[in-house]
């Protein structure tokens, strides 16, 4: 796994370059990444969601595509569309925003739901489909949407469906006093995005990945994650709990931790770091609880607090 950690420091140094004091939450994108999942990022504007996404594609050299959602979009502004032409007589795809390598969806909760369906079958199956014509997603695939927790006017919630597709939400908050004024130094001339570099080619992320897909892990942390959600499901606070594909994006992502932790298997510890940002987002809490003003980041905390933390075994040689 030395070579996945490499990798990933290359990609978390050159990141932080432009998102400062951000450590775990580069990672946490990183984890992402080398997952083939998505990233919803909840926060206040102007904090850097925009630039997080940009730093990594020009970090990884893909290609890169920002989609501004508004309530007037269509699905083809976001797929694309077919335009007839009259010199070969024949309809011609005409790719939209989608088919980029790294997408920011931003503020992805302003477009109305319709709209939003149209990234269901491109973040779940890699492909979107015009005109009953398959278009193959091109690798590495990643979305990065964006939505602002605060201003619901004129906002569409993302339904269930669109929600579970996502493996992760982060929130990247303010940074302290200390990381601010480096911030307004950094800035004083020109954008550290605009010197950015390519550091890792798509092959050795695509290597990267591949090795993640074979990390290790053990039965009982396998057990420990299936407990795990299923106790958010029978927790009280709880109407909905975590889908089996929660179950699945926690198990990838302790994997790519481990990864980049620079181990060859996963510790219960990693389930632990990476519960709420896989698990929170997928419940709904009851009526009920909200009066008591209990959120789904508390559930998970207190579904960590019951749920037994088994004892952790290496891989065996």
């Amino acid at each position: 796994m030395q070579e996945v950690q490499a990798v990933a420091n290359r990609i978390i140094t050159n990141v932080e370059q432009v998102i400062i004091g951000k450590d775990r939450e580069i990672r946490m994108t990183v984890v992402a990444l080398f997952c083939e999942g998505h990233l919803l990022i909840e926060d206040v504007p102007g904090v850097g969601k925009t630039m997080l996404a940009r730093a990594i594609a020009r970090s990884i050299g893909s290609t890169y595509r920002r989609i501004q959602f508004t309530p007037d979009m269509l699905p083809s502004d976001v797929t694309g569309v077919s335009v007839f032409n009259q010199k070969t007589l024949e309809f011609e795809f005409r790719p939209g925003p989608i088919m980029a390598q790294i997408v920011l969806s931003d503020e992805i909760n302003r477009a109305t739901p319709k709209t939003q369906s149209a990234l269901l079958e491109a973040m779940e199956e890699r492909q979107v489909t015009v005109d009953g014509t398959t278009y193959q997603m091109a690798r590495p695939f990643l979305v990065l949407a964006t939505q602002n927790p605060i201003e619901y006017e004129g906002t569409f919630p993302l339904p269930e469906a669109q929600v579970d597709r996502f493996l992760m939400r982060i929130r990247l908050g303010y940074p302290t006093k200390v990381h601010e004024i480096s911030i307004l130094g950094l800035q004083a001339q020109i954008h550290p995005i605009e010197n950015l570099q390519k550091i890792v080619s798509v092959n050795e992320l695509a290597e990267a990945q591949k090795a993640v897909r074979n990390m290790y892990v053990d039965d009982s942390v396998k057990e420990y994650i299936v407990d795990l959600v299923s106790t958010t499901r029978d927790h009280p606070d709880v109407y909905l709990g975590a889908s089996p594909r929660g179950s699945l994006a926690l198990f990838r992502a302790a994997r790519a931790w481990a990864a980049i932790d620079g181990r060859e298997y996963v510790l219960p510890d990693d389930v632990k770091l990476l519960a709420e940002a896989t698990l929170a987002h997928r419940l709904i809490v009851s009526p009920s609880a909200r009066i008591k003003n209990v959120d789904a980041d508390q559930v998970i905390q207190d579904a960590l607090s019951h749920t037994p933390v088994p004892g952790s075994r290496v891989k065996p040689r």
